[in-house]
């Protein structure tokens, strides 16, 4: 009996200990919330190269899974052992190919778009500034508001010029060793980041193999099995997705590039293969990607033809109609399984929460946490006996 009591006093004792240990704990944080900031950004900019090649890794794992199978299949058994290098390169040779097409259709666009927008846009505004005067002669009140409004402007860039563009100009000459020094920054994280890429694409089974045995040397059977199906179930909830829109994104901007084409013939489109990438790439972020592609193609049609500006916005609009309703549901079916609100929801908490990144990944990554909800609710009201609320 005493055992017992020492038992349960010693048990009582440990879990207030334990919580007074975590609120002087959760305390200490809230008071050093700057200094633990500052330690986390440290530590994300050494992880920057891991978190690159793990991202690339995981975004190429599939391809290459997928080729390693079919050279298994016609390697002689002597050479099978060597599929997974033979993998690894042929995944990264495609990549490469495929990175070099694209920039090498893009970047000669983007040259002589940037000539011919530095070419046109002096004689459009010389005309709509012959088309003002034009419009304002004989009328004497409206052209003196129009030269007041005028001199207002020239006194405001005046003063702009002098009092906010020079000191600006001034720190932009003494950023300019910190810019060189960031970009190089960028480089290095990326070109490490493609080196540890390769480490692990070429170990991924083994790194597979090591993280299963750690989750069942640290819990029981039975939980370790449903901690690696819950794995799974992010793996192919993460890969369907991004798998899915990015054969999405490439369908669309296929068809645009067809539709650019023919309008080339028809009007006299310029810039295809550019508009057509512009907005392939952009339509992988979810919800606002359409938008933010047609702007900067919408610009671009503009300067040389304002009805065919008109054409292609509309052309968009049906575009994304196609695609939201269509193609996209059809390609993207089971991997996410979110109504267009929840997808709305996630992509602004994400955004708000993480930028750019939260964009890209928050819609998988609330359709994991929507999941587990969903499952934890259904377990509780089959708990309860209430499964009729779900019907």
């Amino acid at each position: 009996m005493n055992k017992e009591f020492l038992k349960k006093v010693f048990f009582r004792s440990l879990t207030g200990f334990l919580s007074l240990a975590l609120a002087i704990l959760l305390f200490f944080c809230i008071q050093r919330l700057d200094q633990l900031r500052q330690s986390f950004h440290w530590l994300l900019d050494v992880l920057t190269p891991f978190i690159y090649g793990g991202v690339m890794a995981y975004l190429l794992k599939t391809p290459c899974n997928f080729l390693e199978e079919k050279i298994r299949a016609v390697l002689p058994d002597k050479y099978v052992k060597r599929a997974n290098v033979l993998s690894v390169v042929a995944v990264l040779v495609i990549s490469v190919l495929v990175l070099y097409l694209l920039l090498s259709m893009v970047i000669p666009e983007m040259i002589e778009s940037t000539i011919a927008l530095a070419v046109a846009v002096p004689p459009k505004a010389e005309q709509m500034a012959q088309w003002v005067i034009d419009h304002l002669e004989g009328n004497e009140v409206l052209q003196n508001y129009v030269d007041n409004a005028f001199a207002s402007m020239e006194s405001w860039l005046y003063d702009w010029a002098t009092t906010d563009l020079l000191p600006t100009m001034q720190g932009m000459m003494d950023g300019v060793v910190t810019t060189v020094s960031s970009v190089l920054t960028v480089v290095k994280n990326i070109v490490l980041g493609i080196i540890i890429c390769i480490y692990l694409l070429l170990g991924r089974k083994t790194f597979a193999k090591h993280g299963k045995a750690l989750i069942y040397a640290a819990f029981k059977p039975e939980r370790a099995e449903a901690l690696l199906k819950e794995f799974f179930f992010i793996d192919r909830t993460f890969v369907g997705f991004f798998g899915g829109k990015i054969l999405d994104s490439a369908i669309v901007g296929l068809i645009c590039y067809i539709f650019c084409m023919v309008m080339t013939v028809v009007a006299g489109f310029q810039n295809a293969v550019l508009i057509s990438v512009i907005i392939g790439v952009t339509n992988v972020i979810p919800y606002f990607g359409p938008f933010i592609g047609a702007v900067p193609a919408a610009l671009l049609i503009l300067i040389s033809s304002p009805r065919n500006c008109l054409i292609f916005l509309i052309f968009i609009i049906i575009l994304q109609q196609f695609d939201g309703n269509v193609l996209g549901p059809k390609l993207l079916a089971g991997s996410v399984g979110l109504t267009g609100f929840w997808v709305l929801f996630a992509i602004t908490l994400f955004q708000g929460l993480f930028g750019f990144v939260g964009i890209l990944a928050g819609v998988p990554v609330f359709a994991v946490i929507y999941d587990l909800a969903r499952r934890w609710i259904v377990a509780g009201l089959r708990k309860h006996g209430k499964t009729d609320v779900l019907q």
